[in-house]
This record gives structure tokens, sequence and C-alpha cells, in this order.
């Protein structure tokens, strides 16, 4: 029960006297039920009684009376349980006869029970109309889909507007055009787009629900809200549990991400990941950003990039200077062609600035008339300002109600509907674009940025959650190889499934890193270096990094996710960048490397032992493990602490070339 609220009055016009209704008290509640969720009205004598239930029937224009089956009368007799769990299984098995409306008050059954009861699913739902302000005790009609009008509930003990404020949890209310007292349900996916807020000074009771219902809007929120109250729900409120075995919480995790399967590899199709001895870390330093002067250097008289590789490697081991950024992102991020002349590029901006203008134009030449027949662009408008006004104004160029920068980031959002209307806004994707358009400052550029990185990330977004679903496993993968004895304590507190890495992986660690410290990260993310899915190893190094803490500490469920949320903002990123690129070494140099890990990491052949010199096994076969990547690089290098040696070489990188 998510809402219950007491003096919801049916106002019946058939009472004795004509100029007077008859009042009948109940109880209205929002029941979660599985994946359904139920608003449920009856009067204070039959509230837990579950012979009397009125829906509204699909063939009638009034509502109905479910009679049991003969059969059913029979088989549960006296003992009939008074549960909501046994209502709801009940409910599924009834059979309808129309009703019409009765005269009298209260009406009731030959055995003394009411039938003004009435539930319905909000899947059934089609509006809402409320009372004109002002207007006496606050009031509301549901109408469902088949045009049936329930009895109107009037609120004498509360304000309606708190049942309204519940039901927006789970279903999206819009304002009617034609009348703005009727709330016209939307029947947009709502796991996609729910506000941040809901999840905010919000009891604790809720967020169970809402991992599952939603893992989005909760993961972006704070997961220190969890507690114990919410972890007994996890056991389903058995007192007798002390612990409900792994196997039950992927059961759970695989609700709410259907198709996920995380550490079963008892399953079929799974690699079972024994342990394997990796080898110590090796240690690791990173240069300086890469300068002006070295970028300059690396260009042709033309404007040609010489060494590709050369510069991504560069940018890898050190990022950018802040002043290269604004070019420099553009071909890390596809928006410029690495072979592309100056003149090209030139021409490639006049060609973009004018589609990007033409889709610009496209909403803001509808008008609000038009935008209100238009419900997922209303929608996506609606979500798009509220993002923008949670946007991180500890960067000057967001700071202000009326900034330059919160315009365009709304503009930007706005123009990518039209580019992907399919997609559309999703909750997040704000997130991604403020650093690139800090960066560019440039409406067009940044755009142009921000599809190409949209590009990389559409997956973290799309409904069915893919994209989301595989990295999960695969960190789970990367994780067990890396440290199985952790990934055991994890299971073995119910956080095998790493699901407080979910936030980490939508937004690309955005709400875990300072503004300047995000511009380094991701910019050394997109040269794609040393292998494919280098975040995962950068999820690796953090949670590495705090596995003594936790398992020394004894960390529970509870505990896990509250310390993993109160990292944000005091993660090291450099020193988490020379752990994962440790970590990188360390797989890579591996001779008997799983399968499913080789293909995690792009590395083909990894099971086979190299010949030292050549790079072939016995066979012949070409180890294609990327052993460029760490050749020797001529150039300052800086430690992870911050201590820098002018002299030394990158000769650690080239020693480490897999052998």
């Amino acid at each position: 029960v998510v809402y219950e609220q007491e003096g919801v009055f049916i106002h019946s016009s058939c009472g004795k006297n004509d100029d007077q209704d008859s009042l009948i008290a109940g109880v209205l509640r929002v029941i979660e039920k599985e994946n359904e969720v139920i608003v449920d009205w009856r009067p204070l004598d039959d509230t837990l009684d579950t012979s009397n239930i009125l829906c509204a029937g699909k063939d009638s224009s009034s509502v109905v009376e479910w009679t049991q089956t003969p059969k059913e009368k029979c088989s549960r007799g006296a003992d009939r349980p008074s549960s909501y769990e046994a209502e709801w299984d009940m409910v599924t098995t009834v059979s309808f006869k129309k009703k019409p409306h009765s005269n009298g008050d209260a009406t009731t059954h030959a055995n003394g029970e009411s039938k003004w009861s009435f539930l319905f699913s909000l899947t059934d739902l089609k509006s809402i109309k409320q009372n004109k302000e002002g207007m006496g005790w606050s009031y509301l009609v549901f109408c469902l889909k088949d045009d049936v009008k329930l009895p109107a509930l009037h609120f004498h003990h509360g304000d309606s507007k708190l049942l309204i404020k519940c039901l927006e949890k789970h279903v999206v209310l819009n304002e009617s055009p034609q009348d703005k007292r009727i709330l016209l349900v939307n029947s947009q996916n709502k796991s996609l787009s729910q506000s941040f807020e809901n999840l905010f000074d919000e009891p604790s009771y809720g967020l169970l629900q809402k991992l599952k219902k939603d893992p989005y809007t909760v993961t972006m929120g704070r997961f220190s809200k969890v507690t114990n109250y919410i972890f007994d729900s996890f056991r389903l409120s058995d007192p007798s549990s002390q612990r409900r075995p792994p196997s039950e919480m992927a059961d759970f995790l695989n609700d709410a991400i259907p198709g996920l399967k995380i550490n079963q590899q008892e399953e079929p199709g799974f690699e079972v990941i024994t342990r394997i001895a990796l080898g110590k870390q090796p240690e690791v330093s990173r240069r300086e950003p890469v300068s002006a002067e070295e970028w300059a250097k690396n260009m042709d008289s033309e404007g040609r990039i010489l060494n590709v590789d050369y510069i991504k490697r560069l940018i890898f081991k050190g990022g950018l200077c802040h002043t290269l950024r604004k070019e420099a992102w553009k071909f890390l991020l596809g928006y410029f062609p690495w072979n592309s002349t100056k003149e090209e590029r030139a021409n490639l901006q006049k060609r973009k600035t004018d589609e990007y203008f033409r889709m610009k134009l496209q909403w803001k030449s509808v008008s609000e008339e038009q935008e209100k027949r238009n419900s997922r662009l209303r929608d996506y408008r609606s979500l798009i300002e509220k993002d923008v006004n949670r946007t991180d104004r500890t960067n000057k160029f967001y700071e202000g109600e009326d900034n330059p920068g919160l315009i365009l980031l709304h503009d930007i959002l706005m123009t990518y509907c039209m580019y992907d209307f399919d997609l559309g806004y999703v909750q997040g994707m704000s997130d991604l674009l403020s650093p690139v358009l800090y960066v560019m400052e440039n409406e067009v550029d940044a755009f142009w940025c921000f599809v190409s990185y949209m590009d990389q990330m559409h997956q973290n977004f799309e409904e069915q959650m893919q994209g989301m679903k595989t990295q999960l496993i695969q960190l789970s993968t990367l994780l067990r190889l890396l440290d199985s004895g952790f990934c055991s304590y994890l299971e073995s507190q119910d956080s095998g499934y790493l699901y407080f890495c979910f936030r980490w992986l939508l937004i690309r660690f955005k709400r875990e890193f300072s503004f300047q410290d995000i511009l380094r990260l991701w910019e050394v993310m997109w040269t794609e270096l040393p292998c494919q899915n280098f975040h995962l190893l950068l999820c690796c190094a953090i949670l590495e990094s705090e596995k003594h803490q936790i398992m020394d500490k004894h960390y529970g469920f509870n505990e896990i996710l509250k310390h993993i949320n109160e990292l944000s903002m005091k993660i090291d990123v450099e020193h988490i960048l020379c752990k994962a690129e440790a970590i990188s070494m360390q797989m890579m140099n591996c001779k008997e490397l799983p399968q499913a890990v080789s293909e995690i990491l792009g590395i083909e052949g990894s099971s086979v032992t190299p010949d030292s010199d050549t790079g072939e096994d016995e066979s012949g076969a070409v180890l294609s493990c990327p052993t460029s990547l760490y050749q020797s690089v001529s150039t300052p290098v800086i430690a992870a602490n911050g201590t820098g040696d002018s002299t030394q070489q990158m000769s650690d990188t080239q020693s480490l070339t897999p052998a």
C-alpha cells in the first residue's frame, strides 16, 4: 500500500430526502501488486471484505458487480482469507455481470455487505476530473478507457492533490487542452521519464518498488536512503529469513531488468571462470597533458593529423590541456574525421550548421496549440526543463537562472529530440551534454559532438535497457576474474549483481567526479585505448580500491550501497586511471585469459603463448593483443600523486609489452 486516505466519501444522490445526498464514508488506497498498480476504494464497513468488489466492465456504462462461480463458493468456504494478496488472486478468476445503479443508501447485499466498493488498474485509467477550486470539498472522478465513469470521490479529511502526486509516480498526467480540470493519462513508458525529484524526500518504503520499476531514477538518486526497512522488504518481510540466497536476488534483479543474469555460472552458455593467477599489477605513471605545441607538430600544412595512433596514445596517457579541447574533442568524438584537412572541416561545419538550424526551426515554429496536440514533444520539453534546472552550477558557465549556457543546453536537447524523435529525451542526457557544451562554447559544434557521443551511448537510454544489461554482466565477469574473493563477498551480502554501479555506467561517471576531472576522464576514454570497454576497468579499479574497507568493516547490503554512493566527488581521477590501465596490462599479459574476458576487452587469441620476439605462437598464429598501445613515448610523465619528473621517460610502458 503506497497511499491510504480515510474520509473519502461517495455522495449518493439517492437518499430519502431529494435535497440531501447520502454520504458513504470509505478508505481509498493505491496498491502496488507485481507489475500493476491498483486504485481501490471501499466503504469503512467493507474495507477487508473480499466478497464484494465493483469494477468497470468492458461492455458496460455502469459499475458492474462480480459474483463468485459455484465452484469458487464451494472451494473457498468460510476460510476465505482477508489479506490483499488473496483478494488480487481472487479478482483474476471472477465472472462479471452487469449491475445497474440502484436506489437507496449504501446499498447492501442480502448478507449486509456494501455494494459500493470498486477498484481498477492504472493501465485502464483514461482521465481524472477535478473540482473547481473553492467549490466545497475537493473531489475526483475517474474515467476509464472504455468511457466508464466511476462515482465521484469527495475528500473530506485531506487534499486530493496527495493522491495525484502518488499517481504521477506511475503514470504521466497532462492537463487537457479543452478543460484544465481534466488530467489526461499519457501511456508513455514512465520508467524512462520519471523525474529525479520523486525519490527525494520520500518515505523509504517506496524505494524498493522504485528499484524494481525504475532503476534509472533510483540509481541517479541517492542510494544512501536505503535502510534496514528496505532490506527487510527484499526478504519479503519474513522474520525467519536471515539472508536471501544470491540466486533469489538474481531472480529479483531479473524481474527489475528482464534478461539480466549475473554470476549464474551454471547457466547454459555461461563460461565458468575459475581462479586464474593474473600476476602482480604493474606500476603505471601518467604524463602531463598534451600541449598545443605537441598537437601542432603532429599536423601537416593542410591541417591533417599525421600520426593518429601516436596522438591518441599521448591523450590516453595524459589528457589534453584545456585550450586544445575545443578542437581535439571534435576528432575524439568522431565529428571531425581524423584524416580531414582544415578546409574539409570548414565545409563540414558549414553544412552541419545549416542542418542544425533547420532542425531547431522545426520545434521553435511549433505553436502552443500544436504542442498541446503533440504529447510526446510536450513531455520531452517538460523533462528537459526540469533536468536543465538541475544542472551542476558549480561551473561558472552554468551559473544563474537565466544563464545563456542553460538556455543553450535546453535548445540543444530540444533539437536532439527532432534529430532522434523515437528516442527523444531521457533523463541523464543533460549530464552528458553539459561538459561538451562547456568545452565547445558553440551551439552547433556542441550539438554535433553530443550526437556523436549519443551514438556511443544510446543503448544506455533505450527502453529495453539492453546496453545496461550487457555492461552489468560484462563488469561482473571482469571483476570475478580480477578478484573472485571480493565477488564472493559481495554475493554473500546480496550485492553480487553490482547494481550500485548502474549510475556510473549510465552517464559515464558524470556524477562521481568533479566537473574538471570528468573532462579529463572522458577524453581519455574517447581514445578507445588501451582496449575495448575501458570504462568497465575503471569500475573495477574503483571497486578494488574500496575492497578492503568494505570487507574489513564487514559492510552489509545497506552499508555497501551507502558507501559507494558517498564516493561521489571523492575519487582521485589520476589514481583511478593509473589503476585501470594497470588492470588492463595485467589481463593482457595473462596467458590463459578466459574467452569471455577476451571478447569483452577485444583481445583475440589470448590463450596462446606468443614468441617474445615475433609475437607469434608455435603454430605461427599472430597474437592480436594491441601491443602498440604500450610502445615507448618520449614525453615527460607525471605520477598519480601529482609529482612530475621531466627527465623520466615512459620506459615502464615499453617493458610491459605483453610477453
